[in-house]
């Protein structure tokens, strides 16, 4: 499938101020640039304010089973925001905001909607239908399988492009400065 579009690019901290339903689906360039901490900080931040924020792992995520979830617990989330793909995909059309953090394959459109895809049939997190979608990475890059991703040009979602450590610390900073410490 080709695929073709604009990519548009956004400050994020509006959509989280708008949001009441956020899920997080962090990857592989979270873990690398260990970006867990500033998040764990901002989804602490936006829990004390009343937002219903949580995380969702893809099975692979990290290309290690468990080690988001690892990772997340050292940087103090808690274990119950931390959901699993199959507890959480049936939730994303009534999501207001998904954030993808570092993560491309697991969120790739490509292996429901391209038949022909080499990732055909894999199992994803469904971000694409929730409400909005910013996906942060490094680069409009492909990801570890080498798969172009459709959803970086959907209507629904935006771009926030950059180093994910730098990007989620700006973002824990922005929001603090939205909501106060």
């Amino acid at each position: 499938m080709e695929i073709t579009g604009t990519h548009t690019e956004v400050d994020v901290t509006e959509y989280i101020a708008n949001a009441k339903n956020i899920i997080i689906v962090p990857g592989y360039g979270l873990c690398v640039a260990k970006a867990q901490y500033p998040i764990a900080e901002m989804v602490d931040n936006l829990k004390k304010k009343g937002k219903h924020v949580r995380f969702g792992i893809h099975p692979v995520a990290c290309r290690m089973p468990g080690q988001l979830n690892v990772l997340l617990a050292k940087a103090g989330v808690p274990y119950d925001i931390v959901q699993e793909m199959d507890e959480l995909n049936h939730e994303f059309p009534d999501t207001d905001l998904v954030l993808v953090i570092g993560a491309n394959d697991t969120v790739n459109s490509a292996a429901e909607e391209d038949p022909n895809s080499i990732i055909a049939r894999m199992p994803v997190l469904r971000v694409w239908v929730a409400k909005q979608v910013v996906v942060m990475k490094r680069s409009l890059g492909v990801g570890y399988a080498a798969v172009d991703n459709p959803i970086f040009f959907k209507e629904n979602t935006n771009m926030l492009l950059g180093d994910a450590k730098k990007t989620c610390d700006a973002l824990l900073t922005s929001v603090k400065a939205h909501y106060g410490d």
